[in-house]
């Protein structure tokens, strides 16, 4: 079957010229052919020259490049791409780090594999396709992960099922494709985990803020912690090394559940932590001066861009509410996990929610997302995971 050719509008080759992996509909002049959602496509520019090869979806991003160069994304295609993954994070000591053994193996477009997240979880890979073309190569695609890490993987799991465009019309079914695997319990920087991978939100497990539990750790000793969307704990866990008191704060049973047993797994029965099964700015309403830390890491507010407004204002809300409450020399560990919303103007909402309250607030840290959630240099939108740590007056 040939390629179906793309050609792009004048002037709008230069952002896949400097190596960004998306095509937008607005870009394309000319599709020679109908593609359907997932089908691979060549990308051109206006004067024929060749760009890059990428899988199609209708849609605002039309084209996601996984080469710059003439390529066949066959099995062995991928598997040169996985591998080159895996040689990163062991470069980076992620598969000799004997007190944690669970990270991201692949980081989509950080990986150059725009579409495809794989997380590891102490031998069992939990996949997320987010692209039909991406889901379609499943099976190639675990194939040459088994091949990759033969003594390292037992298992392979695909959580596709509410990742893959509704548009594409296919149906996914989560399931094994290599392999069965109970619920893993896990090691983060020694700290023990049980994840519901088919379950639990994303794959299972928010393995993005290893690097920034561990600084919570070092501001948590004495301290009296809220943890707002505290999920399954990990935050709370760190926390319970020093605290004086940890309470974590969820709207889910299944999750607060799990937070619990995740502080019993690693301090058995310890009086100091208490979940509550509450809506986060709810419970914020009665927290006056009861909390010297708190945590604030909501779900994404916005996935598009068309609800952006609406997010910065929710940011900007749910930042006020814990800067009044938290006590005199407090300190707020804050995030956003939506990738439309940049660090700017993350730091705009914390700044009007700062200066709406009135009080004195200084930055300690700016946060990101760990290494082995890379950033693609040239596609800046793979930095999703914004943080900053106040210290408040």
């Amino acid at each position: 079957m040939e390629t179906v050719k793309i050609v792009l509008k004048s002037g709008k080759d230069q952002p896949v010229k400097r190596f960004h992996p998306w095509i937008f509909s607005g870009a394309i002049k000319k599709i020679y052919g109908n593609p359907a959602d997932g089908d691979i496509v060549d990308v051109y520019d206006n004067k024929d020259t060749f760009l890059g090869t990428g899988h199609y979806q209708p849609g605002s991003i039309a084209v996601r490049i996984l080469s710059f160069e003439k390529v066949v994304p066959d099995k062995e295609f991928f598997k040169s791409k996985i591998a080159s993954a895996i040689e990163y994070r062991r470069n980076l000591g992620f598969f000799s780090d004997h007190s944690t053994n669970a990270f991201r193996l692949v980081h989509a477009e950080g990986d150059n594999l725009p579409g495809l997240i794989a997380d590891f979880y102490d031998g069992l890979v939990v996949l997320q396709m987010h692209s039909a073309g991406m889901f379609r190569m499943r099976n190639e695609i675990t194939q040459a992960i088994l091949e990759l890490l033969p003594s390292e993987v037992r298992a392979v799991y695909d959580k596709s099922e509410t990742t893959v465009p509704f548009k594409s019309g296919i149906v996914t079914v989560n399931e094994f494709l290599a392999g069965e695997a109970g619920t893993p319990v896990i090691k983060e920087n020694g700290y023990r985990f049980r994840v519901d991978f088919a379950a639990g939100q994303k794959t299972g497990f928010f393995l993005d803020q290893r690097d920034n539990r561990m600084l919570l750790g070092k501001y948590s000793a004495g301290r009296k912690v809220l943890n707002l969307f505290g999920y399954t704990g990990g935050f709370s866990v760190y926390a319970m090394s020093n605290a004086e008191l940890v309470h974590t704060v969820d709207s889910s049973g299944p999750a607060t559940d799990m937070a619990d047993e995740n502080v019993k797994l690693n301090y058995g029965d310890d009086e100091r932590h208490k979940s509550f099964r509450e809506d986060a700015f709810g419970f914020l309403e009665g927290c006056r001066d009861k909390y010297d830390l708190i945590i604030l890491d909501p779900p994404a507010f916005a996935k598009h861009n068309d609800v952006l407004a609406n997010a910065l204002q929710g940011y900007k809300r749910l930042n006020m509410k814990a800067i009044e409450n938290v006590r005199r020399g407090g300190v707020i560990f804050t995030f956003s996990c939506s990738q439309v919303v940049t660090r700017e103007n993350f730091r705009k909402s914390v700044f009007a929610a700062a200066a709406n309250t009135g009080r004195k607030v200084r930055i300690l840290h700016q946060l990101s997302q760990p290494p082995d959630h890379p950033v693609n240099i040239y596609h800046p939108e793979s930095e999703y995971l914004k943080g900053l740590v106040l210290y408040v007056d």
